[in-house]
């Protein structure tokens, strides 16, 4: 099943497509065509997993994208101390191309300009047999997943359109900035500027830096912590030169573009978004790579505000309802069925918040389930905050699910995500165990109708004196008094004393007891042909349990008194009915010991 957000990006691309505006870089080798048309994005998360839509696979230059990735390397190599020497860390508010230096030091404004970058390509020096750009390159390569390279009719092709470099490499040389000659530092700001790279690998590479400086594919810190802070904290406030103000205002992530085409933007702890569009806008910025950012920025609510958090996955556990299954009881027929049919029903335990990368990693699961499961139980119950975008993309999904005739069921009983996504109310539950119950219920219906439970049992026909013959079945039946109860109305309650044997005739029973906290949790449901009642006899004679309607429910009982009566006058009666009641509670016993072995797993 196509993901939600795989969804919306296609129809982002498609509506950003139509942008005309701008003119691709001019500066190109002869023979290298660049097509206007040109249009990718790449959204890679923290885990490693790349959403692609359109030209992802094409290379282009890096340009100015390499900024950042070279300050990173020299930071790594040098410290923060020397590099700030040469390079200061304030926004300039000027153009890239401007000579943005300070009146005294001459040091540039920060590492994102031109005359920046060009002290910190000075810093990058040959070594263990290997040239500069061949380090630059191998250091690019550390936050994808290929090895990159730069391309040398990319280099030519610059260094014939460098004058304006070239006076601000000398200028600098006169200031003491440069640790090279300044042709040598323009040529390996060049070079690095002529790295080849996709859309897919600039996604990689900023979710490396999203992941603190380790490659989310690979493994590989390709930087440090303190390194990567610094790269980030630059990109924020001067990533995108004189448009950086408006830049962190509206879309609030750090961010780099090129004129190659490239623009990349980063959410710290969650993801790296890459947009390959080569029409650029009068900052040197891509038209549609600013537009695609922007328009993620407020769909997916990736402002650095509304995602502060880390990201990471919002899935507690995931397992089939055979593993946990609910509290009803089965005949042994149905309970073998749904043994079988278990793998079509899923449980996901959510946690934690629910903003971007949270609600990432469940949409994923989600439409990556196999085709079988019929039912997904969402227990939203350790959820905290959910965003808007959660909502929407859920929204998006249970249609789908709907559509596909697959349900999508909820665990919320604090309302955190099923009304506003629009959830059935037939499809909401306050508990685990009623969710799984009526996925159960439901799978029996499909696929074994005639083991479902029925509406209406007959007293006669009760699992726990099956083994009576017809006749005491139904002698017993003319001792019993019918009672009814509305939904939620106490049948029996904790401290009672034993009053007899309810036989349930139709509707159902939950059972329920307080925790160490004073909180009332379920502990079953019997339905119709089940019995309840007799576990009092356990101990004093007094009920350790509340047993509430659930619904409309009829039963019939065997009174205490009743009992009495038989044993009395009729105790071959009596016996039987004794000895089948026995037989059916160690069977309920021994249910209740699975289902608690099964909770156990699930918890440890």
């Amino acid at each position: 099943m196509n993901s939600p957000i795989e969804k919306y990006l296609h129809q982002l691309h498609a509506e950003i497509a139509e942008l005309r505006e701008g003119q691709p870089y001019a500066v190109a080798p002869k023979g290298r065509r660049v097509d206007p048309e040109d249009f990718g994005i790449c959204l890679a998360t923290v885990d490693g997993y790349v959403y692609e839509v359109g030209t992802t696979s094409k290379e282009f230059s890096m340009q100015s994208l390499s900024k950042p990735f070279s300050y990173g390397l020299a930071l790594e190599e040098h410290g923060l101390e020397t590099v700030d020497a040469k390079v200061d860390v304030e926004p300039s508010g000027d153009s890239f191309t401007e000579i943005s230096l300070a009146p005294k030091t001459g040091r540039p404004a920060n590492a994102m300009i031109n005359a920046g970058a060009l002290a910190v390509a000075s810093l990058i020096k040959g070594a263990g047999g290997k040239t500069a750009i061949n380090r630059i390159a191998d250091f690019y390569s550390g936050f994808t997943d290929r090895q990159l390279a730069s391309h040398r009719g990319v280099y030519t092709a610059e260094r014939r359109n460098s004058d304006h470099n070239h006076a601000l490499a000398y200028l600098m040389s006169s200031f003491g900035l440069l640790e090279s000659p300044p042709t040598t530092a323009l040529e390996t700001y060049l070079r690095q500027c002529a790295v080849q790279i996709t859309c897919r690998d600039l996604s990689l590479m900023a979710a490396t830096l999203a992941n603190s400086g380790t490659n989310p594919v690979t493994g590989h810190e390709a930087l440090g912590v303190e390194a990567v802070e610094r790269v980030l904290s630059v990109m924020m406030t001067s990533g995108m030169y004189d448009n950086a103000g408006d830049w962190v205002a509206s879309v609030g992530m750090p961010a780099k573009s090129g004129v190659g085409g490239g623009t990349l933007a980063v959410l710290p702890g969650q993801a790296g978004l890459a947009v390959f569009s080569p029409p650029l806008d009068v900052h040197g910025t891509s038209v549609r790579g600013e537009a695609t950012c922007r328009r993620m920025s407020a769909d997916m609510e990736m402002h650095f505000v509304r995602s502060a958090r880390a990201g990471r996955s919002a899935i507690r556990a995931i397992h089939s309802i055979a593993y946990v299954p609910s509290a009803v009881r089965r005949t042994d027929e149905a309970a073998a069925i749904l043994r079988e049919l278990g793998d079509r029903g899923v449980v996901v335990e959510l946690t934690g918040d629910l903003l971007f990368a949270g609600t990432e990693s469940v949409i994923r699961e989600l439409s990556s389930l196999d085709e079988a499961v019929e039912f997904v139980v969402l227990d939203a119950r350790r959820v905290d905050e959910v965003s808007t975008m959660s909502h929407t993309m859920l929204a998006t999904l249970e249609k789908q699910l709907r559509h596909a005739h697959r349900e999508l069921v909820f665990v919320d009983p604090e309302d955190r995500l099923a009304t506003a996504v629009g959830a059935e109310e037939s499809t909401i539950f306050l508990t685990r165990s009623m969710a799984i119950a009526h996925c159960e219920d439901q799978l029996l219906q499909r696929h074994s109708p005639e083991l479902s439970t029925p509406s209406k049992v007959p007293v006669t026909e009760a699992a726990a004196i099956s083994s009576l013959s017809v006749a005491e079945a139904e002698e017993l039946e003319r001792h019993m008094e019918s009672r009814f109860y509305q939904d939620a109305e106490v049948v029996r309650r904790v401290g009672q004393r034993f009053d007899g044997v309810y036989f349930i005739v139709s509707g159902r029973i939950t059972t329920t007891a307080r925790d160490a906290e004073g909180n009332r949790v379920e502990l079953g449901t019997l339905g119709p042909g089940m019995t309840f009642g007799e576990l009092a006899l356990g101990r004093e004679q007094r009920q350790e349990v509340t047993q509430r309607a659930q619904g409309a429910v009829e039963v019939k009982v065997l009174s205490a008194a009743t009992i009495d009566h038989l044993e009395k006058h009729d105790p071959r009666l009596a016996g039987e009915m004794w000895r089948a009641l026995t037989r059916e509670a160690f069977t309920r016993v021994d249910q209740y010991m699975r289902e608690v072995t099964s909770l156990i797993r699930d918890y440890y």
